[in-house]
């Protein structure tokens, strides 16, 4: 297959997101209007033969300071067929072609997985003294294919960030957690969950916990249990107006790509979290929580009703997001993968990302920058 790569429109890009079962929701066209500080482009992969649309990409360039050179960055793309035998000929036009857009360094993340981890080789792991990350357990499901990329892309000179160890080194999560509900009915997935999380999900229920979905108008009160969760975990908490352009840049594309989520008791909303959905891929994106009203559970209210929700959309997986791969208790990372394993899904390790410098100077420059900001 001959290929031609080109700039496509918004509507084009969209349309050949909606033919697939899914793609992460940072490769939709409207993910731009969320990071509004890059300037953004949609490109797409044609099959000379037939004319068609076969890939697609949401590149960001973000500008250096005080020069005309870009970082190009794909986060968990470019949408193609990554297994294809002659991934250069994929690969190649696609660096031609940010290089004359003023790229000096591309970044992306292949959105393929390495291994995945059920939840009881994870919990046998926690229980070994040996065993101090996901790494040292032996994989439930390993992709040769997957090794395979890596070769090719190490081969075409792309480099991986040195962390290649907890997989926050990356700006995507290298590791994360998801639950599959293809093929299986909510029972069984109930069934998988631990007997605390079903005896959390119980005590929810008793003490009257309710699950209501919020929309626009609702933010601040989101922010509010945002900013007390950034204050209790130590970290930075993104400014309303970034959940607020989010909400209207995602929603205005689809009606149902973002949802919003409050668990309740006696009238006080003790939990939130936002949730994302493309096609049969949906995430639980961010979550927040006040520091009373812990006892009546209703986090696992919370994320059971909105697993419950993926499976009514036809969702094939529920993804909970990021996981540090420490299964260390003493880990302050430790308690992330703790609360996710006791929903019985399964740890995915995906590709991580990766870079190719086309200005090796000047990626050697943003590389010092970074590692002291």
């Amino acid at each position: 297959m001959t290929l031609t790569l080109r700039t496509i429109s918004r509507e084009q890009h969209l349309a050949y997101l909606q033919s697939l079962p899914s793609a992460s929701h940072m490769q939709v066209p409207a993910w731009s209007d969320v990071k509004a500080e890059w300037r953004a482009e949609n490109l797409g992969w044609f099959d000379d033969r037939t004319g068609e649309m076969v890939g697609a990409g949401l590149v960001l360039y973000r500008q250096l300071p005080k020069i005309k050179r870009y970082l190009a960055y794909l986060p968990e793309g470019p949408v193609i067929n990554w297994f294809t035998p002659n991934l250069q000929e994929w690969i190649e036009p696609m660096l031609a072609h940010l290089k004359q857009q003023g790229a000096f360094s591309v970044k992306m993340g292949p959105p393929v997985v390495i291994r995945r981890w059920e939840a009881v080789t994870i919990k046998k792991g926690i229980q070994d003294p040996d065993v101090k990350r996901l790494r040292d357990l032996e994989a439930d499901f390993i992709e040769p294919r997957a090794f395979e990329v890596a070769d090719k892309l190490r081969r075409m000179g792309w480099q991986q960030g040195e962390d290649g160890g907890a997989g926050f080194g990356d700006v995507q999560p290298r590791y994360v957690y998801q639950v599959p509900l293809a093929n299986r009915s909510l029972e069984e997935v109930h069934k998988n969950f631990n007997q605390l999380w079903r005896r959390n999900i119980k005590k929810a229920e008793k003490a009257g916990v309710e699950v209501v979905q919020g929309g626009y108008d609702d933010l601040p009160e989101w922010q509010r249990l945002y900013e007390i969760t950034a204050v209790r975990d130590r970290f930075r908490p993104r400014p309303l107006s970034y959940f607020q352009r989010m909400w209207t840049a995602l929603n205005t594309e689809d009606p149902n790509r973002m949802r919003l989520y409050f668990a309740r008791h006696n009238g006080v909303n003790l939990s939130a979290a936002t949730m994302l959905i493309v096609g049969g891929h949906v995430w639980y994106s961010y979550g927040a929580s006040d520091n009373i009203g812990r006892e009546v559970r209703p986090s696992n209210a919370m994320q059971w009703r909105m697993l419950r929700d993926a499976y009514a959309l036809g969702a094939t997986v529920y993804d909970l997001r990021g996981i540090s791969d420490s299964l260390d208790e003493t880990d302050h990372l430790f308690g992330l993968i703790q609360f996710k394993v006791g929903t019985g899904g399964q740890a995915a390790e995906y590709l991580g990302e990766w870079d190719f410098p086309l200005n090796k100077l000047l990626h050697k420059a943003l590389d010092m920058y970074m590692s002291r900001r």
